[in-house]
C-alpha cells in the first residue's frame, strides 16, 4: 500500500481569477452608468445673487457671453440651433434640467431666447447661474 506524502509545495493556493473578474465586471457597471456633465466651455462673469442655489442634478450648461455668443458642449453655437443640440444631447443624456450661464453684461433679449429654445427642445426646468 502507498502513502501518498503531502510536501509543501502541494499547499492549497488562493485562485485570484473570480475576485478579478467582479473587480472588472463592477468597474464595466460604473463606467456605463456615470453621468458625464455637458459644459459649456467658456467661463462668464456671472451676476451676484443673495439667494443662489446650487443645483446638483444639472448636467447641461449654456453660456451666454458679453458679446452675444452661444456655447454649448464645448463650442461655439449660433442662438438658433440650441434646440437642435439640446435635443441631440438629450438623447445621450436625458436629463430634465439646464443651466444657462449667461455673463452680468449679456443682452437679457438673448438670454429668454435661449431659455425659450430649451423650453422647446422639451426641457421644463431652466435656471440662470449665479454667484452666491
Amino acid at each position: 500500500m502507498a502513502r501518498k506524502v503531502r510536501t509543501e509545495e502541494e499547499d492549497a493556493q488562493i485562485d485570484m481569477t473570480p475576485m478579478l473578474d467582479i473587480v472588472f465586471i463592477m468597474l464595466i457597471f460604473f463606467i456605463v452608468t456615470t453621468v458625464f456633465v455637458k459644459e459649456a466651455g467658456i467661463d462668464v462673469n456671472k451676476p451676484d445673487a443673495s439667494q443662489a442655489v446650487l443645483h446638483k442634478n444639472a448636467n447641461i450648461f449654456i453660456a451666454v457671453t458679453e458679446d452675444g455668443n452661444v456655447w454649448l458642449d464645448k463650442r461655439e453655437v449660433s442662438p438658433d440651433s440650441v434646440r437642435a443640440n439640446i435635443e441631440r444631447l438629450l438623447t445621450e443624456q436625458p436629463t430634465d434640467y439646464v443651466i444657462i450661464q449667461a455673463d452680468v453684461k449679456a443682452k437679457h433679449g438673448l438670454v429668454v431666447e435661449i431659455m425659450d429654445q430649451v423650453k422647446a427642445a422639451g426641457v421644463n426646468r431652466v435656471s440662470v447661474a449665479a454667484r452666491g
